[in-house]
């Protein structure tokens, strides 16, 4: 494809692959029915405001240098810019060795056979490096996969909240479903899991740096943050439905939860459903890892180009000027995750890898995102006349609300999740 040919409905799905993130649901439905109150307030208190932020600052910035791009913007002689841009990287490669080390289990749903230690460690190395020579070729290059796979995640979160339907209509409710379980949990356990809602919230930045392959990003990035995220939330609410209605919540896997959801709503272990699932599952983890590592990389690069990470990560290929550089490094360093992975395996076989890495990902993504919304309010400020193609609506004082609260939820989450989450595993 050529450049700027991204149409708004790529633009829409783009945003659906990069944000909605498939196996979010089964975790946070672990802690029982006060997940719908968190998805709900999360929804008004994080991905709302975070959301309409985007859009603004996506539209007055738009180019490659993303959240790195409005934080140094906003605060040209601080380290807050390049310290974002160490964070935002450094959770790219730890979230694509947890997600490497899914698919060999998820290999064994599809064919019925367990690959092993070495085999499971080819297969995590193969993921890893189909990502990063995927993420050397433009965007615009892998919009057909973007697409299939914002469209099968739409489609397994149907499933799921479908199956969930089909089950209560049939069985009933496995759950105990009386007004009290409705409350809010403040348990150490669920408190934790916010932070994971919060993490399946994030992404609409890396959209932002996908402009140079847009029409009109001005148009079309608040467009598609818009339409994305309300489609994004619909969908998140009734998978998480579905998991919550029919699976009892003692027996939901939060490492392999959409597979075990399925299942157990089936009544079956295996079989051709659970393997399509699988699969379909499978292919939307390459879409997650593909979509962000274009926006990751081009933000580490844009940060190295202005002297605030190593020159490697500025290296770009001559013919199309993509960000080798960087997907290279996060080829290594999450290869090299991996290494150590299959050695903590071998010492520890029930230690959950998944957890252990994803806990430390975690913390870092949302430590990158701590500077952005005292960055919106700053620039807003400093350049209170600068041209804005979309501006989030409300007067000084609704716009703190909408840039503090969101930051406060960051700020609470990260200390408890990974305290919880290193210690589960």
């Amino acid at each position: 494809m050529e450049k700027n040919q991204f149409r708004l409905a790529d633009v829409i799905l783009s945003v659906i692959c990069v944000v909605f993130v498939a196996e979010a649901a089964a975790p946070v439905a672990s802690i029982g029915n006060s997940q719908y109150f968190w998805w709900i307030f999360m929804i008004l208190a994080f991905l709302l405001p975070y959301g309409l932020i985007a859009a603004e600052l996506g539209t007055a910035y738009a180019g490659d240098g993303g959240l790195y791009d409005w934080i140094h913007a906003a605060y040209p002689d601080g380290k807050w810019a390049a310290r974002a841009s160490w964070y935002y990287w450094i959770n790219f490669p730890l979230w694509m060795a947890s997600l490497a080390v899914m698919c060999p289990e998820l290999i064994t749903f599809i064919t019925g056979r367990s690959l092993g230690t070495f085999g499971s460690l080819v297969v995590e190395l193969l993921f890893i490096w189909i990502v990063t020579l995927i993420a050397c070729y433009p965007v615009c290059d892998s919009i057909i996969i973007l697409n299939v796979s914002a469209v099968i995640k739409i489609v397994l979160a149907l499933l799921v909240g479908g199956l969930g339907v089909w089950y209560i209509s049939r069985y009933g409710f496995v759950n105990d479903m009386s007004a009290r379980t409705f409350l809010p949990s403040f348990d150490l356990n669920s408190l934790s899991y916010i932070s994971v809602i919060i993490f399946n919230f994030l992404g609409f930045e890396v959209v932002c740096t996908y402009a140079g392959s847009m029409a009109d990003p001005r148009r079309q990035i608040p467009q598609a943050i818009v339409t994305g995220g309300v489609v994004i939330a619909a969908i998140y609410l009734f998978s998480a439905f579905g998991i919550g209605a029919a699976v009892p919540t003692r027996d939901i896997s939060v490492d392999s939860g959409l597979i075990d959801a399925v299942s157990l709503m089936t009544g079956r272990t295996g079989g051709v459903l659970v393997g399509i699932v699988a699969l379909l599952f499978l292919v939307t983890l390459f879409g997650n890892m593909i979509s962000w590592s274009m926006g990751v990389n081009s933000t580490a690069a844009y940060a190295a180009e202005r002297g605030d990470m190593p020159a490697v990560f500025a290296r770009r290929r001559k013919d199309n000027d993509m960000p080798v550089g960087s997907a290279l490094v996060s080829g290594i360093v999450a290869s090299a995750v991996c290494l150590l992975g299959a050695v903590i395996q071998a010492v520890s076989p029930d230690s959950s890898l998944f957890w252990s890495f994803f806990a430390l990902n975690l913390v870092m993504l949302l430590l990158s995102y701590m500077p952005v919304f005292p960055a919106f309010l700053a620039l807003r400020r400093k350049y209170p006349q600068a041209e804005r193609p979309f501006r989030v609506p409300g007067g000084p004082g609704m716009l703190r609300v909408l840039a503090y609260v969101p930051m406060v939820l960051i700020g609470l989450s990260i200390p408890v999740s990974y305290t919880h989450l290193t210690l589960t595993t």
